[in-house]
């Protein structure tokens, strides 16, 4: 077996979802949603700065779209995950199931339980 192969899955973990409000953004969004930006700081109950803060960093990773315009002359925001975005989701949701699971090797190489 490679040294690859025998990779702890927390290697696959990616530094832009570790925060709890950062995934609970991109895991809120899900692949097809999007939401405006007063909608997704009450569902996350979090702060519009806290907010502000999360959305730039994942738009830097480039993990969200970020559209903005106007309803009745007042200015929104509307988010969106990115292909890229989904992608970097799903292997981070892998890698956080393989760690849970007791893996021994990385998700993203054909990981096995311990006990298997």
């Amino acid at each position: 077996m490679t040294d690859a192969a025998r990779r702890h899955p927390r290697h696959e973990l990616d530094p832009a979802l570790l925060t709890p409000l950062r995934f609970s953004l991109m895991a809120a969004l899900g692949t097809d949603t999007e939401i405006d930006f007063t909608t997704l700081r009450q569902l996350l109950e979090t702060e519009d700065s806290s907010l502000s803060k999360a959305i730039a960093t994942l738009s830097a990773a480039g993990y969200l779209g970020v559209r903005k315009g106007y309803v009745a002359n007042r200015p929104r925001t509307w988010l969106r995950a990115t292909p890229a975005g989904g992608a970097a989701m799903r292997v981070h949701v892998a890698a956080l199931q393989a760690i849970a699971g007791g893996a021994t090797t990385s998700a993203a190489s054909g990981w096995h339980r311990q006990d298997e």
